[in-house]
């Protein structure tokens, strides 16, 4: 069953669904973070969003064929479980890696320098947090596409041919810990303190949902900052001149000072995936870049607009090589 969606009633829903379920993911996280056992409560939270994410997503999805079962539904599970949650699985923590590094890893690693405003109301502490972890998030990310020894990584992720709530998680170990190191790092060296990194766990865990979401949110203003579904599903766009854009994790801020931000305006496409082939199981698709032949599969054939692009640069190559001979066989 679908919204019809021309009524009043399904337009009104489609622009605020967004908001409202980031804003309870928050709420939520919040009181979590007032309990003894924070991470637990937290992923009582999370995965209520997600059962309410997955709901809409049958109600009024942006792309009806992306309902249909691809049979990746337990390796996309098995990555979260082991990218997001490590160790603790068997407690069913499994999107808050990144907070439990923080809790062991902030009070060992934090120097006291005095640089971190730790006088600054909460709020404005995780929004300079959020720009900070950003730009390391940020170039994570673009260096995971635009290096192949990364990209084999990473391509796990884009290999997917719908987005839905499930395979938000479907990152690789080591693209995972490359991530967080990056986003995670200068935080550390700053001395934010230990519930900086706890919101902007929950900020990323609930915008991740959101931009894999299969949902038909209208997010307006909201894509001129914040990573959404539409400019994410341009990111997984197959065409690269598409793909490599938005690379934003929470906020675009950073795509839009460097010059990868991609809005146009007409629907974001839902052509996705790669150009390689990744493996059918869940421990073949973790073992498959560390081998020559697997890194192979995984890079697969050179997109056509690349192709073109290495085709036009011979040919001038070869044409500027001809004009610079002709003159020597005339006056030979």
């Amino acid at each position: 069953m679908t919204f019809q969606n021309s009524s009043r009633l399904y337009a009104a829903v489609s622009s605020l669904l967004w908001p409202a379920i980031f804003c309870a993911g928050l709420t939520g996280s919040y009181f979590a973070f007032q309990s003894n056992m924070h991470l637990l409560w937290f992923n009582v939270t999370y995965f209520s969003i997600v059962a309410i994410i997955a709901l809409f997503e049958r109600l009024m999805p942006y792309e009806e064929t992306w309902l249909e079962s691809d049979g990746e539904t337990f390796n996309n599970i098995a990555h979260t479980l082991l990218s997001k949650g490590g160790v603790q699985i068997a407690a069913a923590i499994g999107t808050s890696f990144p907070m439990a590094v923080a809790t062991v890893a902030q009070p060992l690693l934090s120097h006291k320098a005095n640089i971190w405003p730790e006088q600054w109301p909460m709020a404005l502490q995780v929004v300079l947090g959020l720009v900070i972890a950003e730009f390391g998030l940020y170039l994570a990310h673009r260096l995971a596409h635009e290096y192949l020894s990364l990209w084999r990584f990473h391509a796990l992720h884009h290999s997917v041919e719908r987005l839905w709530v499930i395979n938000t998680g479907r990152f690789h170990i080591i693209d995972s810990l490359f991530k967080i190191a990056l986003g995670q790092i200068p935080l550390y060296l700053l001395g934010a303190p230990l519930p900086v990194f706890l919101w902007i766990g929950a900020v990323t865990a609930f915008i991740g949902l959101l931009t894999h979401c299969n949902i038909d949110v209208r997010t307006g203003p909201l894509d001129w900052f914040l990573s959404t579904p539409r400019l994410h599903r341009w990111h997984h766009s197959k065409l690269l001149a598409e793909g490599n854009t938005n690379y934003g994790e929470n906020l675009v801020i950073w795509d839009q000072i460097l010059g990868t931000y991609y809005n146009p305006p007409r629907p974001s496409s839902t052509d996705i995936g790669i150009t390689g082939k990744v493996a059918d199981s869940f421990l073949a698709q973790l073992v498959q870049p560390f081998s020559k032949k697997g890194a192979k599969q995984i890079i697969g054939k050179k997109p056509k607009e690349v192709r073109d692009k290495e085709e036009l640069a011979a040919a001038k190559a070869a044409s500027r090589r001809k004009q610079t001979e002709e003159p020597i066989r005339k006056s030979g």
